[in-house]
C-alpha cells in the first residue's frame, strides 16, 4: 500500500487523502453497518456473495459448562450458509503481526464446538432487533425456500466441518501476517483465509472513500475444489456400522435404541464432520426441535450423547428446558454438567458418555421416557 492520494473528480478536482482510522471500535462499527466492503467472492450458484451480521462481540466458550471466554469482533454468515468471523485490528496494534492469527484459530476452534443453531439464531434476531431491521427483511437475503431453523441448522453443520471463511480485517496488512494467511490457506481445506486491507480516505467534509484489498484469494483459488462444501453426511448405515465394530454390548443397545426411538418419533439428521454422527429432531410444539446428538468420535475414541438444552431453551422456554434436565435419570456424570447448565439458564450442551448411560440402571429407559414427554408435553413423573 502507498500513502498517495486518490482524486474524485465533479464538478472540480477533489484530493482524498489515506487517513488512519481514529479508534477500533469505529473501525468495527463501520464494518458493521457496511459489510459489503466485504463482499469479494460468489456463493455455491455463482450469485454474488453478500454477508450478513449475525453478531458484534460474539461470545466464544470453551467448554459445553462455561460462559462466554472471548469475543469474536464480527460473526457475518451468506445465504449458502457459511459462517465468516472476522477479527479487525488497526495497523498501530501490534498483535497484528502474529498474535491476532493463534486468537483467531482459538476462536474458529471452540466455535466449531460450542455454537449450536439455535444460539446463532437468537444473536441474529437479536441483532436485527437492536439494529431496527425487519426480521422478515434480514431474513430475505438468506433463507429461499428454508425455515429458518433449517438455515441455522445448515450454519451449524458447516461450522462443525470446518467450513467457514476466516477474515483479517486492518487498514494496513503487515508482511507477517499477509505470509501466515497465504501459507493457512494452503494447508487448510475446509477453511479459508483472508487478510483484508481496508485503506480509508477522506476529503472535504464527511467524503470518504473504503479500498479493500484481498490477499490470500490466489492460495485459495489452488485448494481443491472438492475439500469445500461437499462434505458427506453421516447415514444412519454409518452409525450403525461403528456401533457393531467398536462399542461393547451395553454402549451398543444403548445407541441402538436411542437410534430406533428417534427414527420411530422423530427425524435424523446425519453430521457432516470427519467422525460419524446424528442430530434428532422431535416435533414439539408444531415446530421441528433439535434435542440431542449422538457422536462416534474417531481419535481418542469416544461415543458421547449431547442434549441440546440451547435450542430447547430456545423454541420451548426455559420452564420446558428445566422440567427436562429434571426428569432426566441421576446419572452422575449427567448430574454435574445439569447442574452447571441449571445455573447458566440451560443454554449449553451437557453430554454422557454411552457407556455411564449403560452402566446406570434403567438410565436408558428414563432417557428415552424424559423424551417422550418433552415432545407430549407432559411433566414427567419420574
Amino acid at each position: 500500500m502507498t500513502d498517495q492520494s486518490v482524486f474524485v473528480l465533479g464538478s472540480a478536482l477533489q484530493a482524498l487523502e489515506p487517513t488512519a482510522f481514529e479508534t477500533e471500535a469505529e473501525f468495527q462499527e463501520l464494518l458493521a453497518r457496511h459489510p459489503r466492503v466485504l463482499d469479494f467472492g460468489s456463493l455455491a450458484d455463482g450469485q454474488p456473495l453478500r454477508l450478513v451480521l449475525v453478531a458484534r462481540e460474539m461470545g466464544v466458550s470453551t467448554s459445553a459448562e462455561s460462559g462466554s471466554a472471548y469475543w469474536l469482533d464480527h460473526l457475518f454468515v451468506d445465504a449458502d450458509g457459511v459462517p465468516t468471523l472476522v477479527e479487525v485490528k488497526r495497523a498501530s496494534d501490534t498483535r497484528i503481526r502474529r498474535e491476532v492469527v493463534g486468537q483467531m484459530l482459538d476462536y474458529a476452534a471452540n466455535g466449531a464446538r460450542y455454537w449450536p443453531g439455535a444460539l446463532l439464531q437468537r444473536s441474529f434476531e437479536e441483532t436485527c432487533a437492536a439494529d431496527g431491521r425487519p426480521l422478515e427483511e434480514a431474513y430475505g437475503e438468506l433463507l429461499g425456500d428454508r425455515s429458518p431453523e433449517e438455515f441455522w441448522s445448515t450454519v451449524e453443520e458447516r461450522l462443525t466441518a470446518g467450513q467457514m471463511r476466516l477474515l483479517f480485517v486492518a487498514d494496513r496488512i503487515p508482511l507477517e501476517l499477509r505470509a501466515i494467511v497465504e501459507f493457512l490457506n494452503r494447508q487448510m481445506r475446509q477453511t479459508d483465509v483472508y487478510a483484508v486491507e481496508l485503506t480509508q480516505y477522506r476529503g472535504d467534509g464527511d467524503l470518504r472513500v473504503l479500498v479493500p484489498r484481498i490477499h490470500g484469494e490466489v492460495a485459495t483459488a489452488a485448494k481443491s475444489p472438492s475439500g469445500r462444501r461437499t462434505a458427506q453426511r453421516t447415514t444412519r448405515a454409518d452409525m450403525d456400522a461403528v456401533i457393531r465394530s467398536r462399542l461393547a454390548p451395553e454402549p451398543s443397545r444403548t445407541a441402538t435404541a436411542l437410534l430406533d426411538h428417534a427414527a420411530a418419533r422423530g427425524r435424523l439428521e446425519g453430521g457432516t464432520a470427519k467422525y460419524p454422527s446424528m442430530s434428532v429432531y422431535y416435533p414439539v410444539a408444531g415446530r421441528q426441535v433439535p434435542v440431542w446428538t449422538l457422536s462416534l468420535y474417531d481419535n481418542p475414541a469416544k461415543e458421547e450423547l449431547a442434549f441440546s438444552f440451547g435450542s430447547i431453551t430456545h423454541h420451548l422456554g426455559l420452564d420446558r428446558a428445566t422440567a427436562f434436565a429434571q426428569s432426566l435419570p441421576a446419572v452422575p456424570e449427567l448430574e454435574r454438567k445439569l447442574e452447571m447448565q441449571r445455573q447458566k439458564g440451560y443454554k449449553g450442551w451437557p453430554s454422557v458418555s454411552l457407556s455411564a448411560v449403560a452402566s446406570e440402571p434403567g438410565a436408558l429407559e428414563g432417557i428415552l421416557a424424559a423424551i417422550q414427554d418433552l415432545v407430549d408435553g407432559r411433566e414427567s413423573t419420574a
